[in-house]
């Protein structure tokens, strides 16, 4: 029996929620799911720049298991780009540190409840708008 997976650490969410290739509707494409560890692996190794080593301590994991995240974070983006599929980042066992919350009328990022001020394109404003993105990570 293979032991528990531990949560990765993930410093924050995505700002989006995914992407489309362009001049499809929404409704004729097809998705792939890219996790939110898988997207932290492309962030931290690809856009940051850092060492294996360095981006394994960043999410709390060894670097065998950063490798195996970053390979299937790869054939996933590869799979959308060629085969013309919408990918949507969400998912996985993850740990962000604190709450993260997203607007439900322009999905906006919010850290906490505390720090929710009202979004310049929102008409209303409370914490009933608020969706927690935590909770769909699991």
């Amino acid at each position: 029996m293979p032991r528990p997976q531990q949560n990765r650490r993930i410093s924050s969410p995505p700002l989006m929620q995914g992407f489309k290739p362009f001049g499809i509707p929404r409704k004729e494409l097809d998705s792939v799911m890219l996790h939110f560890d898988e997207y932290e692996a492309i962030r931290l190794l690809d856009y940051e720049g850092l060492m294996q080593e360095q981006a394994a301590e960043k999410m709390n994991v060894s670097r065998p298991t950063l490798t195996r995240i970053y390979e299937s974070a790869r054939k996933t983006l590869a799979k959308a780009f060629v085969e013309g599929k919408m990918i949507v980042i969400e998912g996985g066992n993850v740990d962000f540190g604190k709450q993260w919350y997203r607007c439900r009328k322009c999905y906006k990022l919010v850290a906490g409840v505390e720090n929710h001020k009202p979004c310049k394109n929102c008409t209303s404003y409370g914490t009933d708008e608020l969706f927690m993105i935590n909770s769909e990570s699991k």
